[in-house]
């Protein structure tokens, strides 16, 4: 009958193609779509039942959507069928132009597997082209490409017929577009889906900047954002109130500067180190007013996007308060509680910071090396090693000293362990740039100084005759009468007159020299770069500024002082400095009658 009215059955197709195709085309989401499908099928392509079966992310096929018979609807749709069992339907029946059809007669190889269907009854066909209700037509849907998105499946023709070959192209055709518009409503689901994630990631992103904003800008402790590599490593971009505040400088001034800028001097080292890729520094930053507050500063590298520039960000926290604490401290262990003088453990630490543990006599056997090198050399008139004359004044390496002392009392030439006039070391392994050992025929080798090679040695004048060397002089002073005065008048008025006794001794001292306190009444003064006149005139003149009365509570009250003058020298300890110069200390008391030591 299909073939006797062809042409209208031509026509007929089309006409239905169009409808519903345009219905495909008016649906929103994938949901609709899917359904939009298979009521096409069933009110344009002459079906009572469609169904489709939608591929999982897992590959599994689930039945999507359903249209037809509300019974069956409900028993099947929600339903999976494996990936296997569907391969083997689409491969197993007949091939209709790219549809599936299974007869009837093969179905019940079908009847274990696990694809969701509806069973019908109904009796046998009556002629060849008769639906048989245990018939399985099967339009697969492929994505652009090739990709399975899914299978249609249909059953009862209205006609009870198997399709034509029009209505088998006309299914197929309508699958071609299902295929597309299935795609088309995944692909705006998903960039619906899309658009949901990425304004939620913004508003995350807002409120993330937003916190961030708050705790920056409120936040009890200095923060900066400040810029890193280039030329404007470390401007400041941005900074908090809280940085302003303890600055003295509001934020439009400090975007004109960078830290190092702000850090004191000696601190700018620290703050390169801190910079260069992030850590933490305990430093100086200068407030507006000139001042300097201790702060520590902690710097994270932030990268404001993938592969993007990089921030410095500073947290800057006020440790003023910690460090002054500190600072007490520190003074108070290497300080006298009452004068305020160094104590013995810091009068100790630096007298032992000049010194070092090689004794003078290895130097001079260092010289006596070097002038017997030079000595009946062409041109060279030097001095004999032993007796003679060193250069400038000095002394015969044998029995005196090397060199003579610069302008500011350290020792110069070969003593000091600096250059000579011919251009190469008296000492250490780099005399003479690549050549052996002072590299004069009949020289012996010079004995290696090791870590003192480069270090200023200290000397000592040999006698108390002015011979124009400079030392490291230690006078240790003793009071005179200041048992009597604790015995008579107390504690009280003895640690005043302590006390004045070291403002007098501390003003008539150079800056740079140091006075301290030993304990009790004993006073030690180390005076750098003095000869042996120099150090006895000042002993002189401190001793007359202790000398006049100290009036404690209204009464006046006089002691007097014997010092002892000791010279530093390398290969001498510092206990060992202070025994001689005590030493000498009593020398001199005892020299003095009792009734002219508070006298001076």
């Amino acid at each position: 009958m299909e073939t006797e009215s062809e042409p209208y059955v031509r026509l007929a197709t089309l006409r239905q193609l169009h409808r519903v195709v345009a219905e495909l085309n008016t649906a929103r989401s994938l949901a609709d779509t899917l359904q939009t499908v298979v009521d096409g099928i069933v009110v344009g392509l002459g079906y009572e039942l469609a169904c489709v079966n939608l591929v999982r992310p897992d590959g599994d096929l689930v039945v999507a959507a359903f249209a037809g018979d509300p019974a069956a609807e409900a028993l099947i749709t929600g339903r999976v069928g494996s990936r296997a069992s569907w391969e083997r339907r689409l491969t197993m029946g007949e091939n209709w132009d790219g549809l599936r059809f299974i007869p009837h007669t093969e179905g019940w190889v079908l009847m274990e597997d696990d694809v969701p269907q509806w069973h019908t009854d109904g009796p046998d066909p009556r002629f060849e082209d008769e639906w048989h209700p245990e018939d399985r037509l099967y339009a697969p849907m492929y994505a652009s490409g090739g990709e399975l998105l899914g299978v249609i499946s249909v059953d009862r023709p209205r006609n009870g017929r198997r399709p034509g070959a029009w209505g088998r192209e006309a299914l197929q055709m309508y699958a071609f577009q299902a295929a597309i518009a299935i795609s088309n409503a995944r692909l705006r689901a998903n960039m619906q889906r899309a658009l949901v994630r990425l304004e939620r990631e913004q508003q995350a992103l807002r409120a993330s900047e937003e916190s961030f904003r708050q705790a920056f800008e409120y936040a009890p402790s200095g923060m900066a954002i400040a810029e890193m590599g280039g030329d404007q490593h470390g401007r400041l971009l941005r900074t908090n109130d809280a940085l302003c505040r303890l600055l003295g400088r509001p934020a439009s001034v400090l975007r004109r500067y960078s830290f190092s800028d702000l850090v004191h001097p000696e601190d700018i080292g620290t703050l390169l180190r801190t910079s260069a890729e992030g850590g933490r520094a305990e430093l100086r930053l200068g407030r507006r007013d000139g001042t300097y507050v201790w702060v520590s500063l902690r710097n994270s590298v932030v990268a404001d996007a993938a592969d993007g520039p990089r921030f410095l960000l500073t947290h800057v926290e006020d440790i003023e308060e910690r460090k002054r604490h500190e600072l007490q401290l520190a003074h108070r262990a290497s300080h006298d509680s009452l004068t305020g003088l160094p104590n013995s453990a810091e009068l100790r630490a630096r007298l032992g910071a000049r010194l070092c543990r090689r004794p003078q006599s290895v130097r001079a056997s260092a010289i006596e090396a070097l002038d017997a090198a030079f000595e009946g050399r062409d041109g060279y008139d030097g001095h004999a090693a032993h007796g003679g004359h060193a250069a400038h004044g000095g002394h015969a390496a044998g029995g005196g000293h090397a060199a003579h002392a610069g302008h500011d009392g350290h020792p110069v030439g070969a003593e000091a362990g600096g250059a000579g006039e011919h251009g190469f070391h008296a000492d250490g392994p780099d005399r003479y740039p690549g050549a052996d050992p002072f590299e004069f025929p009949g020289a012996p080798p010079a004995p290696s100084d090791g870590p003192y090679d480069h270090h200023v040695h200290t000397v000592a004048p040999a006698t108390d005759i002015d011979d124009g060397t400079k030392g490291l002089a230690v006078l240790f002073c003793d009071l005179d009468g200041f048992k009597s005065i604790n015995d008579r008048f107390g504690h009280h008025t003895g640690d005043a007159v302590l006390i004045e006794v070291a403002r007098r001794l501390t003003t008539g001292v150079r800056d740079g020299d140091t006075v301290a306190r030993l304990g009790g009444d004993e006073f030690v003064v180390l005076a750098d770069g003095l000869g042996a006149a120099d150090a006895a005139d000042l002993a002189v003149r401190l001793r007359n500024a202790i000398i006049p009365p100290i009036r404690v509570d209204g009464r006046a009250v006089r002691v007097g002082a014997s010092f002892g003058i000791g010279w530093a020298s390398c290969g001498m300890s510092a206990d060992e400095v202070l025994r001689s110069a005590d030493q000498r200390m009593y020398i001199e008391k005892r020299s003095r009658s009792k009734a002219h030591r508070r006298a001076g």
